[in-house]
């Protein structure tokens, strides 16, 4: 049974963990209870087939503004604050890297604000539905800090060239910039239309087999990673696996006999 902790709001049912971000009066920062209690549970998620997908959203209107600067700073209270704000830098990286390698489909939705490490985590997320007004920022380098932990996902998902105009000027723009840019996959009007939108997705997701789709992500993560003969015996090792696997099997039959297979909802 996934517990509540942390300051995250979790709701299971019908194949799908929603999390969303409950710490609205500090704009749903990202604290190191927060990344604690966020690793625990998609630790516990990861290898549970059962749970399709996963949406990232934040209550009070506001997605996350990051990482909990108050907390850093209490860091020079301890005899070498240096080792411990690295160990919670690593461990802040440590969660996006889970997040962006998690077998379940991802999806982030965001109104309000998504700054500096929420923009960020934004970049960890397979799909990313913002509302028009939405405001991001990647305000590290205002603070006289870098976006360190976050910088190799906000490339990977812009390109160097945007990652350097936005993350060494803190540009400040809205849901319909971050379509334009890339950062965002879709815009709607309101947080109405973003549960709406999500519906529409979950749906689609259902329709694929849960298995093919984790796979599907290992290879997607493995290109840039693997040479081309390492990339090609993957994808080829994976093919088959899934192919004669349980799941495979009942696509293929499923296919041939003109019905839903058994995993479709």
């Amino acid at each position: 049974m996934l517990q509540e902790s942390g300051g995250l709001e979790l709701v299971h049912q019908n194949h799908w963990l929603t999390i969303r971000f409950n710490r609205p009066k500090n704009r749903n920062a990202l604290s190191s209870d927060t990344v604690t209690a966020l690793t625990s549970i998609l630790g516990q998620v990861r290898d549970d087939n059962t749970i399709r997908g996963i949406t990232f959203r934040g209550n009070g209107g506001v997605f996350s503004s990051g990482g909990d600067l108050k907390a850093f700073m209490e860091a020079e209270e301890f005899s070498d604050p240096a080792a411990m704000i690295r160990e919670a830098s690593r461990d802040v990286g440590e969660l996006f890297a889970l997040v962006d390698g998690m077998p379940q489909v991802v999806v982030m939705l965001v109104e309000g604000a998504a700054m500096a490490g929420g923009l960020g985590l934004l970049c960890t997320g397979d799909f990313v539905v913002t509302t028009r007004d939405a405001q991001f920022s990647l305000t590290e380098t205002t603070l006289g800090i870098p976006p360190a932990q976050i910088a190799p996902y906000v490339v990977r998902r812009l390109g160097l060239k945007i990652a350097r105009r936005i993350m060494l000027t803190a540009a400040r723009f809205d849901g319909v910039e971050a379509l334009a840019l890339g950062l965002a996959d879709e815009v709607v009007d309101s947080a109405d239309d973003l549960a709406v939108r999500e519906q529409e997705i979950r749906k689609a997701v259902l329709k694929c087999g849960p298995e093919a789709n984790a796979v599907t992500k290992e290879i997607l993560m493995s290109v840039g990673q693997m040479d081309a003969d390492e990339l090609i015996d993957l994808a080829a090792d994976r093919f088959a696996t899934c192919l004669t696997s349980q799941e495979g099997r009942e696509g293929i039959a499923a296919f041939l006999g003109k019905r839903k297979p058994d995993w479709a909802r």
